[in-house]
């Protein structure tokens, strides 16, 4: 029993940490595409607090799907359910454990233009929770908006990409191998990114500022999707689509490969 604990430990060890270093790899290649819309210079300026963020993030995405696929083996299902569902898991977790940052990060970005001093994240973060407490008002505020964007995401993303991997016979030559599994990856984060769109931006209007200041316009995901297409078309739903696609395509890609090539390379040294 010891021995199996150690084991399952020693796994889930190498899973978290390689999906932090995809996370990690992620964000120093794809950061510059965030910053090159508004400088040329300094592409790499302000990535300290992206890297805090999102490689613990990337880590539980990782770690949780992983789990849930464990899990639903012992169910006797079809792999390509198995990959989708465990997708569907890990982002609803992930969506759980990274909603409160959404809210203050968005909180502090809609405060940009109106304060020239802006308190620490710690410190906004705390002034809310003793405000207005932890529940959908305050801390968790968009919560449902969350689960849709990131469960939505996950399921497509490790759903598509585990699936159609093994429908394409892997390549002997590792060059090409590595090209088959980024042009998957690529379509992945690609399609996850379009169909999930419009619980992002149901989740921008949520937790951003209110059209009028003291009326609560955006307040549940869905009523908020409902009210975006009826006052302002179906296209609106689909605002930031591009950027998203150029962010999210290739940087699924290689999150993918890194955690994949990371993960083979520490069950084989550690």
């Amino acid at each position: 029993m010891t021995v199996k604990r150690q084991s399952l430990l020693r796994e889930a060890s190498h899973q978290t940490v390689a999906g932090g270093s995809a996370g990690l790899v992620e964000i120093c290649l794809m950061h510059p595409l965030d910053v090159v819309k508004t400088r040329i210079l300094g592409f790499y300026k302000g990535i300290l607090p992206p890297i805090l963020a999102e490689t613990p993030k990337r880590a539980v995405k990782f770690l949780t799907f992983e789990q849930y696929k464990k899990i639903l083996s012992y169910a006797s299902l079809p792999s390509g359910v198995i990959f989708t569902v465990a997708g569907l898991g890990s982002g609803l977790t992930e969506a759980v454990v990274v909603n409160p940052f959404e809210v203050v990060k968005v909180s502090l970005q809609a405060q940009r233009n109106s304060f020239s001093e802006q308190p620490s994240t710690f410190a906004y973060a705390s002034e809310m929770i003793r405000t207005q407490g932890f529940g959908l008002q305050g801390l968790n505020k968009g919560l449902t908006a969350t689960l849709g964007r990131h469960g939505v995401f996950n399921m497509i993303y490790f759903g598509f990409y585990f699936n159609v991997k093994n429908m394409i016979p892997v390549n002997e030559d590792p060059a090409m191998e590595f090209l088959r599994k980024l042009g998957i990856g690529l379509l992945s984060g690609t399609i996850a990114s379009c169909v999930n769109i419009p619980f992002d931006v149901a989740k921008s209007r949520i937790q951003g500022p209110q059209p009028k200041p003291g009326v609560i316009k955006y307040r549940t995901c869905f009523s908020t999707i409902k009210t975006i297409y009826r006052e302002e078309g179906f296209f609106a739903l689909y605002k930031g689509l591009v950027p998203k696609i150029m962010r999210l395509g290739p940087g699924g890609a290689v999150m993918l490969l890194v955690y994949e090539y990371s993960f083979a390379w520490l069950q084989e040294n550690f």
